[in-house]
This record gives structure tokens, sequence and C-alpha cells, in this order.
């Protein structure tokens, strides 16, 4: 049977996370907070789910360029590991600081940083975009003649190392400080304090930063999240707002050359206050400000502990699933996720999201079983939803909300 080890992943993770919890409650820290640990972890889940369609690409993609452009025949060996996960921290360091310095590959790299607690869970802050960008960036090790089999598994391991250093329970670790990123560095990284801005890009190695005026010890208390906090929890406005900010910006600027500018710029260039301009249009009106209950906790629980054992299920088997239902579970997955954010913002519109899952359970099953029979009960279902509208929306919302 073939299945996909890489899934085990999603519990490997799931358990440091519930490990840093506990430990955080025995020493009676605060560093977890319910709405922001689950919206970061709809991020990972997002990403962990699309990466099942483009992993593969990257692979081509680095075995192609490593067929047709590459400068020298590399040979695995211990002494070229070595040197190829040097050249991938390296490269990671510039992609890491020029995310941070260039608009257009800030509003890629924006959601890792959102998270105004920094726990295992901020770790997972990624998007499928950044992935997509760092590709870019890695495409020089094929072209310099790493073999595509080689960079592919030690960015599994270059990618697996940061997971550990999104931590408060772990201080300071001696000597390592001056080699590697540690939790301490990492900590400087995601802190918005002024003095921390810009500091510690370092992915494994914190030699870069030293070497190229980066570095920052961490001295004061960090302050977590962006300067300018997004004070959302959408799925859809955490990764695209500043994206939507740009687009709104260049609109706004005259002059091609401005515009480019403000592309490739800075994001401080951009006026804070369009944000409030776009939350606006595109931030519906909450329902209330309902206080959090035990039974609202639970139910946003269950979807997520449902997503995440349908995630591990679809990832452990994507072999033996029809690309139908490997799209049907994606969307699924993804509308689950919106829906997550937006109950936890008390969002009114969530009720119109269950049409769209119901929608796509009947088109799996369909596909399964094309009988006429399906398509007249779900026929049936649909005039009783919307005979009863109104009606089910409200005790749909007095059942998530209160």
């Amino acid at each position: 049977m073939k299945i996909n080890i890489l899934a085990f992943a999603i519990p490997l993770f799931l358990f440091f996370m519930g490990l840093e919890y506990l430990f955080a409650r025995l020493k009676k820290k605060n560093y977890f907070n319910f709405n922001s640990s689950i919206a970061n972890i709809n991020v990972g889940i997002a990403e962990r789910l699309l990466d099942t369609f483009t992993v593969g690409a990257f692979y081509y993609f680095y075995q192609y360029l490593h067929q047709h452009f590459a400068l020298f025949d590399i040979k695995p060996s211990i002494l070229l590991w070595i040197v190829l996960l040097l050249a991938t921290d390296f490269i990671w360091y510039w992609y890491h600081r020029l995310a941070h310095e260039v608009n257009i590959l800030w509003s890629v790299h924006v959601v890792h940083h959102q998270s105004e607690e920094f726990n295992y869970t901020a770790s997972v802050r990624i998007t499928v975009l950044q992935a997509l960008v760092r590709t870019g960036f890695w495409s020089v090790l094929p072209i310099l003649g790493f073999p595509a089999e080689m960079i592919t598994a030690l960015l599994l391991v270059h990618g697996a190392y940061p997971f550990f250093t999104h931590t408060r329970m772990i201080g300071k670790l001696g000597f390592l400080e001056y080699i590697l990123v540690t939790p301490s560095h990492h900590r400087v990284h995601h802190a918005s304090n002024e003095a921390y801005l810009d500091k510690n890009y370092g992915d494994v190695f914190i030699i870069w930063d030293k070497l190229f005026g980066t570095f920052a010890e961490e001295k004061e208390e960090p302050i977590y999240g962006l300067t300018k906090p997004i004070g959302s929890y959408s799925f859809l406005w955490q990764h695209f707002h500043f994206l939507l900010e740009l687009l709104y910006a260049v609109k706004m600027t005259s002059g091609w050359k401005n515009k480019l500018k403000l592309i490739f710029g800075r994001p401080d260039l951009i006026n804070p206050d369009y944000r409030a301009k776009l939350e606006k249009i595109f931030l519906f009106s909450k329902t209330n400000k309902i206080p959090t209950t035990q039974r609202f906790r639970n139910y946003v629980i269950a979807q997520i502990t449902f997503t995440l054992v349908f995630l591990f299920s679809f990832l452990l088997l994507e072999h033996y699933i029809p690309l139908f239902y490997q799209i049907v579970s994606a969307l699924f997955i993804l509308i689950t996720l919106i829906n997550c954010g937006a109950i936890l913002e008390r969002r009114g519109w969530v009720f119109h999201l269950e049409y769209i899952r119901i929608f796509l359970l009947f088109a799996a099953f369909y596909f399964y079983i094309p009988n006429l029979l399906v398509l007249f009960v779900f026929f049936i279902l649909t005039l009783y939803l919307i005979f009863y509208f109104t009606s089910l929306q409200r005790r749909y919302l007095r059942l998530v909300y209160r």
C-alpha cells in the first residue's frame, strides 16, 4: 500500500503544540489565545492542503532546471550536503530579508507575522503563495548543479527546524546562540518593538544576520504581531489584506514610475489609512460582540478537529483519491476554514457557507452514485432550505453563537 508519510507531520506538530500548551499551563504562562491559535492553525491547514497540489510541481521545476541549465554535475556526498545546507539557508536569508523590504514580497509573507501571540501555532502561518515565491529564489540551486532529489530532501529538514524556534517556553541556549537561530533570536524577529524591527532573518543559522548587520539580541520583552495589527481573524482578510492595500495604493498613485516604486518599495511607503477604507468595503459588520462560551469553543474545536482528521486522511491516501474528489475535498476544507474564521468574528453570513458545503457533499455523492434519485433528493432539500431560510438561519446563529 502506497501512503504519503509526510501526512504524519500533522499529528507530530499537533503533539508539540499540545505539549507546549500543557507546559505553559503548568508554568502559569498565558501564551495562548483561543481565537488567535485557531486562526493560526487555519492558515497552516490551508498551506498543507494546497501543498498537495504544488510540491510535485516544485520538484519537477527543480528537475527541469537541473537537466537543462545546471552549471555543474553535483553528486551527493557529506561535504556537498553541508554546502547545500549552507547555500539553502543563505538564499533563505536573502529571500526573507527582501520579503520584509519589498512590498510585493511582503504581501505573501505578512501572514506569518500577523499573530499577536508567539507559540508553535504561529509557526504554521505560512501561505502557499509564500512557498511559490521561495521556490523562485531556491531555483538557483539546481542551476548550480544540485539534483532535485537533494534539494527536496534538504528542504524538508530545513522547513521543519523553524517550527521549534517559535516558542516562549525556551530561554537562551548558551553557545548555540552564536551559531543557530534559537527561539530567543526568532522572538526578536517576530516582535514589533522598534529596536527589533527588521532583525534576525536567518532560518537555521544566525551567522548571516551577524555578517550582514541585521542581528539583534533579545533584551527587552518582545511585543508580537504587526506594527499596525489587523484586528481580524477572517481567513480571507488575513491572506489578502496587504495585497489589497498595495493595489489600492498603486491605484491612488499617479505615474508608472511612482507605481513601480511603490510595488518594489518598502511597506512603510503605503498610507496606513488605506486599510481602514478597505475594511469598510471588505469586512462586513459583526453580528454582535458575544462573550466566548464553552459551547462556542467546543463547536469551533469540533470543526477544526474534523478538518484536521479529514486533511490527514486526505494526505495519507492521496495516491488513491481520484482528481475530482481531491478538488471537492480541497474546496470543502477551504470553505470550512473560511467558516471558522468568520465564526470567530461572529459573522452573520456564515450560514450561507453551509449551502456551499452541502452542495459539495452532494456533488461528491453524485459522482460516486450518478443516479437521478440523488439529484431529486438534493432538489427537495434545496427547496426545503430556501423555504425555511430565515427560520433556519436564526436557529443556526443561535446555536453557534449562544
